[in-house]
């Protein structure tokens, strides 16, 4: 039997077929997909079969220059120096030629002509200067806007020593809460030194402290007279001295009495006027951080206790020591170069009127108290 191998072969064949076709349907779909595009100018091939369509190029949008380029720009131009000009805007000199190559690059231009006595502005440095600067100039007073409503939304923080609390601050509070003017208080209850610290290191907007007799005056703070006020020594009711109402130095130099800490304002204003007078301070007890504390202790051993006389409570009764005073003040505190806003001058006006109430005045002097000069 002869066979037909020619038959066979093409008998053998379809898959190749296929095979090529869909390559062909392939090769001409990848051509239709990637085909090129033409220009604007070129005109359309008849035999290409589809169509021919324009699409230009997009440039690269330009940025806007930052201000802190413009700054530096303006820094660098007024100091003649780079060198200058960083140590205004403290930074390195090498970050602010980094800033100026920025914008340099981004103008497509030099901005300063750069020489070995210092840099100087070309003519468009010039004319980006003279926009730049009422720019920044704005934008400061923008800064300077954002941070009054930001001072005016937060909450008073005021800083008072626990003595002053309970004297006034306490009152002056409750009044911002009847007075329904949407007064919000921060308060922060320290001693004395802790509330100027905190008031210079705008940890606190104002602060009410007893005043300190002899020490150095901090530039970076205001201060003005609040309140008079006098430490004392003061026994419970069913001490001896309680229906004595006077006792003599002597007796309260050797008297063991319960104190304030030894930071504290009261402590340091007892302390001032012994060693001014040349006396020694009487044995201590026991030392309280808060009146309160020292409220307890006093009443708990039944012996003397040196306090505000307005924190002494219905307990404790004050006593006067021969020839001893101790008289102090307490204060308004609050940053020497920025004034209050309107909620701090709000607050101040209720600190001043429930200081009046409690019978207190800013001269420096209480009724029936002498004057600082006494305490010898």
């Amino acid at each position: 039997m002869v066979m037909d191998l020619g038959i066979c072969c093409d008998l053998r064949r379809p898959w190749a077929v296929r095979g090529r076709r869909r390559r062909e349907r392939h090769a001409r779909c990848s051509a239709e997909a990637f085909r090129p595009v033409m220009g604007p100018c070129q005109p359309r091939s008849a035999d290409q079969g589809f169509s021919v369509h324009y699409r230009p190029r997009m440039a690269a949008a330009a940025r806007t220059p930052d201000l802190t380029e413009l700054r530096s720009l303006v820094e660098a131009a007024d100091s003649g120096t780079l060198g200058r000009a960083a140590l205004r805007l403290h930074i390195s000199q090498s970050a602010l030629t980094k800033r100026l190559q920025g914008l340099e690059q981004l103008v497509g231009t030099e901005l300063l002509e750069r020489s070995q006595r210092g840099v100087a502005l070309t003519p468009a440095g010039r004319r980006l200067y003279e926009h730049a600067r009422p720019l920044l100039a704005g934008a400061a007073a923008l800064d300077a806007v954002v941070a009054q409503l930001r001072r005016e939304s937060a909450p008073v923080r005021l800083a008072a020593s626990h003595s002053a609390i309970e004297a006034f601050v306490a009152a002056a509070l409750q009044a911002a809460d009847a007075s329904q003017g949407g007064l919000s208080v921060e308060l922060v209850a320290a001693n004395s030194m802790v509330v100027r610290s905190m008031v210079a290191e705008r940890r606190a907007d104002l602060g009410v402290c007893a005043s300190r007799p002899g020490a150095t005056p901090n530039p970076g703070l205001k201060e003005v007279p609040l309140a008079a006020d006098e430490v004392v020594c003061a026994v419970p009711r069913g001490h001896p001295w309680a229906a004595r109402g006077t006792i003599s130095r002597a007796e309260f130099l050797r008297t063991p009495v319960v104190a304030r800490d030894p930071s504290s304002n009261a402590r340091w204003t007892v302390e001032h006027a012994l060693r001014r007078a040349g006396l020694a301070m009487p044995e201590i007890l026991a030392e309280a951080p808060t009146p309160a504390i020292a409220r307890q202790r006093a009443l708990s051993l039944n012996v003397p206790v040196l306090l505000s006389r307005h924190v002494l409570g219905e307990f404790l009764v004050p006593l006067e020591v021969t020839g001893l005073r101790f008289v102090r003040t307490f204060e308004l505190v609050m940053a020497a170069d920025l004034g209050p806003d309107a909620a701090a001058r709000m607050l101040i006006g209720l600190l001043e009127a429930a200081a009046e109430r409690s019978g207190h005045d800013r001269s420096g002097s209480m009724d029936g108290v002498d004057d600082p000069a006494s305490t010898a």
